[in-house]
């Protein structure tokens, strides 16, 4: 059997019985009287009525009870079922409330015709009517003491009500506070595991830059390495062309000179064995003039 079922029936249980008690006890009230208060074993008007108000407050926690576990029913037969049985409950309900006015009314009614009747016998004379004034005397001390238990008994079961009132708020502060701290809980495991996601970044892009900056030194240095190897070459180069050009200026007016004195020699022989003089000069080697500064092309 479902659940739901099994606490609408024992709620039609526990309504049922509860309502026997109320009858009774409003019956009770009906037919309360001086008379039958006077034995010991009698209970209180104002205990009856707490006892039916109990009763009425238990009644009603049951109509409560069966509002909401009435749409939890499976069937919609069992569901119109359990509201036409709350409507009947609610009506007996008021029933009964009107019922324990009525039996108050009448309690009262008794009392003041019981105690119309006791005035009557303590106004006659004789031994009887003096063993009613000390049993009355009695009876009142008595019913006194047993009011002022009930209604002290009524307090403590007040303030206890009330304390477990504020215990179940308390408990519900609790568990409020518990699902709190569980989302917070989560929420700092989600953000721990995104802060260590974004610690791995981090150090990814530290060791990132520690690279780039090696890089960029290794290429500043390289850079630097070619620069100072092109100037340098660029410099030597230039030296060079220099002396280049020098030792041809140089060795170009050292064969002339040789040329000429040469030829300053050669002309008293000729002249001697009778050779031609523009003959000879004709068959030397043509001078070369060398421009001085001749371009050299730069082997880089």
């Amino acid at each position: 059997m479902d659940e739901v079922v099994e606490a609408v029936e024992k709620a039609k249980k526990e309504w049922e019985e509860t309502y026997s008690k109320a009858q009774q006890h409003m019956k009770a009230i009906q037919d309360y009287d001086a008379i039958s208060s006077s034995s010991s074993s009698s209970v209180s008007l104002p205990r009856l009525n707490g006892l039916a108000q109990d009763c009425l407050a238990l009644l009603q926690s049951l109509q409560f009870q069966l509002d909401l576990l009435a749409p939890q029913l499976p069937t919609d037969d069992q569901l119109k079922s359990a509201l036409r049985l709350l409507d009947s409950w609610k009506q007996l309900y008021h029933d009964l409330r009107a019922s324990l006015r009525n039996a108050n009314l009448q309690a009262k009614a008794n009392m003041r015709k019981a105690a119309q009747q006791e005035r009557e016998l303590l106004l006659g004379g004789g031994e009887e009517s003096t063993i009613r004034r000390r049993n009355l005397q009695t009876k009142a001390g008595m019913t006194s003491a047993a009011e002022s238990i009930t209604e002290s008994l009524r307090r403590t079961r007040q303030l206890m009500v009330q304390e477990v009132e504020r215990s179940t708020g308390t408990l519900m502060t609790f568990e409020e506070s518990t699902t709190v701290l569980r989302k917070a809980e989560t929420e700092y495991k989600g953000h721990r595991s995104l802060l260590s996601r974004t610690r791995n970044l981090l150090s990814t892009m530290q060791r990132q830059d520690v690279l780039d900056r090696v890089i960029l030194a290794v290429g500043f240095f390289l850079f630097s390495c070619a620069v100072l190897y092109v100037v340098s070459k660029r410099i030597g180069v230039l030296a060079l062309q220099r002396k280049v050009t020098a030792a041809l200026k140089a060795g170009m007016a050292g064969k002339g000179a040789i040329k000429a004195r040469a030829v300053e020699d050669a002309i008293p022989r000729v002249i001697e064995d009778g050779i031609d003089v523009a003959q000879v000069l004709d068959n030397a080697v043509p001078k070369v003039e060398v421009p001085v500064e001749q371009a050299m092309h730069d082997e880089l």
